[in-house]
């Protein structure tokens, strides 16, 4: 770990970061009349995303749940949802008929 002052990282800027991105330094810490204020660290690389490492991550979370349990969970989910669907999902916008009152 390297302190450095504020004008000396305006002056070194490109060197600094040249260290921190080859490894050469692990963090650069910007120090502004002595004191600590920022720190210039190397960006992780991208790690490609393996799907099959998420599936099953919850797996024993909720227990042992019966597959009656689920069949009656699925039921439930259903009749909500039969709810929901059956109700208008917006207001009638059509202008009433109403008269003008003389």
């Amino acid at each position: 770990m390297t302190k450095v002052n504020m004008l000396e990282a305006k002056t070194n800027l490109s060197k600094l970061v040249e260290a921190v991105e080859s490894g050469r330094e692990t963090e650069i810490i910007l120090a502004r009349n002595g004191k600590p204020v920022a720190r210039i660290v190397p960006i992780e690389k991208e790690v490609a995303y393996d799907i099959n490492k998420r599936i099953g991550i919850a797996e024993g979370a909720l227990g042992d749940v019966s597959p009656e349990a689920l069949a009656e969970m699925d039921r439930e989910w259903e009749k909500t949802w039969q709810k929901v669907l059956a109700e208008p999902f917006l207001p009638d916008a059509r202008p009433s008929k109403r008269r003008k009152s003389a």
